[in-house]
């Protein structure tokens, strides 16, 4: 993929104006393959964005169908979606914004067992679940083979971004941060709630760091908190956890 065709051209324009991305980096993006692990809150708005920033592959992984109560902040679904699987409707409305991107979709619950059927060929991974089971096999699987992970995590009114890099040896993983435990309680949109425009915020910012780690802006692991009530957003510095069950020594 050395080229642009004409349609190209002209739908990427305004990145091609960018010194930040121009065409050799609007190139990087067409070659690029990228996974989202979840096609619900946070994976609707990260969706939109790299379908339409020109990810040369989408994978989408997800086992549900589109609910009534889906709709109040999973805004990739409409109405007649209601009853289809997430992918399949996903699948539909990403072709009709982007139709020279291929797009694969996989009706399944990402684990252990099958991440590496799944994660097969990846660059960047996105984990946009909704539980902890899930978040654990993609930190699992990405560590292991070595690839960035952003994970992203909204409920009530806060959210947080997380990027692990591990192409760098030194980089903290998800259970540096979360340390699993099977007697935390489950909480997430079903019972606590979640303000909607939040997870725009969120998946947005999983879907801009995606392309950051594309086009070599960041090089090092990102952990950022953002309040939707007060809008305050805070950075904090992650450092690896020798002593972590999922990545020390």
């Amino acid at each position: 993929m050395d080229k642009l065709s004409d349609k190209e051209t002209l739908r990427y324009s305004r990145h091609l104006l960018l010194k930040e991305v121009g065409l050799e980096g609007q190139l990087v993006l067409k070659a690029a393959t990228v996974a989202v692990v979840g096609a619900g809150g946070l994976g609707s708005p990260a969706l939109l964005y790299l379908a339409a920033a020109g990810i040369g592959t989408l994978i989408l992984i997800d086992d549900d169908a589109v609910e009534l109560s889906n709709l109040q902040r999973q805004v990739l679904y409409k109405v007649n979606h209601l009853g289809q699987s997430k992918v399949t409707a996903a699948g539909k409305v990403l072709t009709s914004l982007n139709n020279q991107i291929h797009i694969v979709t996989h009706n399944k619950k990402l684990d252990d067992n099958n991440a590496a059927e799944l994660l097969n060929n990846i660059d960047v991974v996105l984990d946009c679940s909704d539980n902890f089971a899930t978040r654990y096999s993609v930190n699992r699987y990405c560590f292991n083979h070595k690839l960035p992970l952003i994970a992203g995590a909204a409920i009530a009114s806060s959210g947080q971004l997380m990027g692990f890099d591990f192409r760098q040896n030194n980089s903290p993983c998800y259970g540096c941060v979360f340390t699993k435990s099977d007697s935390a309680p489950v909480v997430n949109c079903s019972n606590a709630g979640v303000i909607s425009p939040l997870l725009g915020v969120i998946g947005s910012m999983q879907a801009q760091l995606t392309l950051n780690i594309l086009l070599g802006h960041v090089e090092e692991s990102v952990f950022i908190t953002f309040d939707a009530l007060s809008l305050k957003q805070q950075h904090f510095k992650v450092v690896k956890d020798l002593n972590c069950k999922e990545c020390g020594k």
